[in-house]
């Protein structure tokens, strides 16, 4: 008779190892609660926890709610967002505070007619991110945007010599209206490269905002008025509501007002004490809530023979 031999079993296999500090049942479903809430439900984590650390509270870390709603099936389409679809380059400049590097472009708002638009002229202070200056008009013209530099000058109390405007080569922004204007309020000009986008991605990133916030009207607009009031809330939803992922999550308006940096500093009391509670759930150092001293327009590249040269600071 055959002898019944016993088959030894490799405990590693069979080893369940739960961490000390997983998140409990609790706090993923409050996780879920947030996320999906009327506040937060087109936002993504990055959004979300900036948000919540300005307000005192720390739920999770943001790898932990994109780990939650991934495996919720909760991750993929938040919003409406869509994928992104050897001349010289222009000269390198840093902004180290509001009111020094303006950039502006005009773009496109459908109209109930075919083939017929109405003209969004966008003005934005690239270091705080703020829209600083708007309108809507049915033709693009030198005029009107000489008419809204003015007003932004008057407005923000720009001194001569203390703004650079950043645009890129079309009529409006080399009209002989305009340039005079800038002339008389002693504001610099610099140009993108012609037929080159890349050299204004300030204005073109705040565009994609605008044509691709789920707010964005699904019909084309029927009147310019209707145009400007749907304007006119989108820049104060940008400005004052936006937390804006190039400055650390902060709003423009917060930026602008020098409001920031006592904000960035309360997140990172609330993230260093939530560390001090519960250690183990941080393997190095909380988020990195530093705050951002300066922006570059078209900063040189290293291999770029200009690079020796340092960037023109505005101060």
């Amino acid at each position: 008779m055959a002898k019944t031999e016993t088959l030894s079993v490799d405990g590693r296999t069979q080893r369940q190892f739960t961490p000390s500090h997983k998140l409990s049942d609790e706090e993923r479903a409050e996780i879920l609660a947030i996320a999906n809430s009327d506040e937060f439900k087109d936002c993504t984590p990055h959004q979300i926890v900036p948000i919540l650390a300005e307000r005192g509270q720390y739920i999770a870390s943001e790898s932990s709610f994109y780990r939650v709603l991934r495996e919720a099936n909760q991750l993929s389409h938040r919003h409406t967002s869509r994928t992104p679809s050897s001349r010289s380059q222009p000269k390198a400049l840093t902004a180290t505070s509001p009111n020094q590097i303006y950039t502006w472009d005009i773009t496109y708002l459908a109209t109930q007619v075919k083939g017929q638009f109405f003209y969004l002229y966008l003005f934005m202070d690239i270091f705080s991110r703020k829209i600083v200056g708007w309108q809507v008009y049915q033709e693009e013209s030198s005029q009107y945007a000489a008419d809204v530099i003015t007003d932004i000058c008057q407005r923000e109390c720009i001194q001569r010599e203390q703004v650079v405007l950043h645009s890129d080569n079309g009529s409006p922004m080399k009209g002989a209206t305009m340039l005079a204007t800038l002339q008389k309020l002693g504001v610099a000009t610099s140009l993108s490269r012609p037929a080159v986008s890349n050299d204004n991605p300030y204005s073109e990133s705040l565009f994609r905002t605008l044509k691709y916030t789920p707010k964005y009207p699904s019909q084309p607009f029927e009147t310019i008025a209707a145009a400007r009031e749907w304007v006119a809330g989108f820049v104060d939803w940008y400005n004052h509501q936006h937390r804006h992922s190039g400055i650390q999550f902060v709003t423009p308006a917060q930026r602008h007002e020098a409001k920031d940096q006592a904000i960035l500093i309360q997140r990172k009391a609330v993230y260093e004490a939530a560390k001090a509670q519960n250690p183990k759930r941080w393997s190095q150092h909380t988020r990195n809530w530093d705050w951002q001293s300066d922006v570059c327009l078209n900063p040189d590249k290293p291999n770029d023979s200009r690079s020796v040269n340092k960037p023109n600071i505005i101060h």
